[in-house]
């Protein structure tokens, strides 16, 4: 039976302008950066991208090197392109990234123009797409010149291969440069997507006071900690979890400190009636600087109660205040270091 999606799917997701852009993003977003590669269950990840279209999620976020193995998270999109989502092209949105180390050499790293636009052209052949709707700068290059990176990501909109362009992980004064040199261009520059969460709040020393003042928008990637703010690890580290698969998610963010936070939290969440993760959902969306909240989902059940976060988006002052005595930095920032770099005078 081919895919024909819910009629309803636009009638309980909230949508959010995006900076001062034309484009509006779902309240919150599907980011395949685990559990959609070719070492996972292609069934399952189609059938949670299914489950997610048909609850008004239209924006799927991809980069090159998602997986694993690198590019297969793509190549696995371009298949699902291909059986269920075609016919609604117009009404998705589409990213993908380049910054992070992708092929061997030096010319599959960082950020020159020979590395964004060669990745893309690998990025859409493996999705089978004439364009993405967003293309990024994943990270910041210490090397590389501003007016290089920037002068790439408006050549690639003018070729059409991309309709909007943004960064990750850029410091607030970076952004500002960035925008500073695309604005003269002319480049649709839109957005930032950075990591925020209640253990990892770095955005709101400055960047998002300077997202606001120039009109970009933000979509908050791990909104979750990687897992870490849901009822997975209240008692220690279950068999199976990220934590034990190594990679991105250290078992030394397993602290004791970190356990008492969330076990704090979670009491918190649930006198709201939420689970842990739709509290931290819906906290960060609190913030009306945030367009979007990026989220991972490993089954269509998981899927299901992020989503669920949009049934009580309201906080008390007195909840606020309370979460913020546990929503402290908890030293889980793998990409602290990317937002540091200057950009080069």
């Amino acid at each position: 039976m081919p895919y024909v999606a819910e009629q309803s799917r636009y009638d309980s997701m909230p949508y959010r302008r995006t900076g001062r852009s034309g484009l509006q993003l779902p309240a919150i977003s599907l980011g395949l950066w685990q559990n959609f590669g070719g070492e996972d269950v292609f069934e399952t990840g189609r059938a949670v991208l299914r489950r997610a279209f048909d609850r008004g999620v239209t924006h799927f976020d991809l980069a090159n090197n998602y997986g694993p193995p690198a590019g297969s998270a793509e190549e696995n999109m371009g298949r699902w392109m291909q059986l269920d989502f075609q016919p609604y092209r117009d009404e998705l949105l589409i990213s993908t990234k380049a910054g992070w180390n992708m092929w061997p050499g030096p010319y599959g790293n960082f950020g020159s123009r020979k590395y964004l636009i060669a990745s893309l052209d690998q990025s859409l052949k493996r999705m089978g797409l004439d364009y993405v709707d967003i293309f990024y700068h994943h990270r910041p290059d210490p090397d590389t010149p501003l007016e290089e990176t920037m002068g790439a990501l408006d050549q690639i909109v003018r070729s059409g291969k991309a309709l909007y362009v943004g960064v990750s992980s850029y410091s607030a004064d970076m952004t500002l440069k960035a925008y500073e040199i695309l604005k003269q261009q002319g480049t649709p520059f839109i957005i930032h997507q950075p990591s925020y969460s209640m253990l990892n709040r770095w955005v709101e020393d400055e960047l998002l006071d300077t997202l606001r003042d120039i009109g970009l928008g933000c979509i908050a990637f791990s909104p979750l900690a990687q897992g870490l703010l849901t009822n997975k690890y209240l008692n220690g580290v279950p068999e199976l979890s990220r934590a034990t698969r190594g990679g991105s998610f250290a078992k030394t963010m397993i602290s004791g400190e970190n356990l008492e936070r969330i076990r704090s939290l979670n009491n918190i969440a649930e006198r709201r009636g939420q689970s842990l993760a739709q509290m931290a959902i819906a906290w960060v969306l609190r913030n009306p600087a945030i367009t979007s909240a990026l989220i991972g989902a490993r089954t269509v059940e998981q899927l299901d109660n992020s989503l669920s976060a949009l049934d009580n988006l309201d906080f008390s002052a007195d909840e606020i205040s309370e979460i913020d005595r546990y929503a402290t930095d908890g030293g889980i920032d793998l990409w602290r270091a990317q937002s540091r770099i200057k950009a080069q005078n």
